[in-house]
């Protein structure tokens, strides 16, 4: 199903093509912030980069306003390249899995042919807004995967890493998703077989082990090509308001 939006500054209007999937809607949900973060306009941490205009904070999870590092120059600009030079697996074109959705966030029933998944049957609610989608922000917990595979269909992308990772390793991380945090998302990820992983809808980059530069290059080249129009996802939602 292909889906059309637009943003009208001020007040934001969606328009939904090709049946009621995406409908205008708004909904409000509550999220554990830490005391001494500095809080945006909607109470949440200033530097999760939370767009809640754009999907749905789950109730009760906690978001990521920790600063990230600051990545270091591009290096390697070919994706292949660069993640061959991380000694990373790159998954390009794989089959669509499919994206009914389903009531349950969790998707209890659903076995995704990659981990993490990469699209396949998602969670969708109309009253929420945008369905249901996670929104593009960072997290320190695990989302719900019915509204991750749903974001992806958006044509988001998802940085993900081993809760394992050291504190050092995921704040490099989060610098990347600091420095250009539209249409991403960011979040550690415990059942996935991989240090790093980033996921776009049939795209997927995964990273045996976080090997400090090298990685942070193939995980911005992956952003750049899979996140957004250029990107694979068939609803397209506008990155930015």
């Amino acid at each position: 199903m292909l889906l059309c939006a637009s943003a009208v500054f001020g007040a934001i209007v969606f328009a939904a093509c090709g049946g009621d999937d995406e409908e205008p809607t708004t909904a409000t949900t509550g999220t554990e912030t830490t005391a001494d973060e500095d809080l945006d306009a909607n109470g949440f941490p200033v530097n999760a980069h939370v767009v809640p205009e754009l999907g749905v904070v789950p109730e009760g999870i906690e978001l990521d306003g920790r600063e990230g590092t600051p990545p270091p120059n591009a290096g390697e600009a070919d994706l292949e390249a660069a993640a061959d030079a991380a000694g990373c697996d790159l998954e390009i074109g794989l089959p669509d899995e499919g994206n009914t959705h389903l009531d349950d966030e969790d998707v209890p029933d659903v076995e995704y042919k990659t981990n993490p998944p990469t699209s396949g049957d998602h969670y969708g609610n109309p009253s929420e807004t945008l369905s249901g989608a996670l929104a593009d922000g960072a997290y320190l917990e695990y989302p719900p995967v019915g509204r991750i595979v749903h974001a992806l269909e958006h044509q988001r992308v998802a940085i993900q890493y081993s809760p394992d990772l050291s504190e050092e390793d995921q704040l490099a991380l989060k610098g990347v998703f600091d420095a250009d945090p539209a249409g991403v998302i960011f979040f550690p990820n415990p059942d996935m077989p991989y240090e790093v992983a980033v996921t776009g809808w049939t795209n997927l980059l995964g990273c045996d082990t976080f090997d400090g530069d090298a990685t942070i290059d193939a995980v911005q080249d992956f952003r750049d090509e899979f996140r957004g129009p250029q990107g694979d996802g068939p609803e397209p939602i506008p990155l930015q308001l």
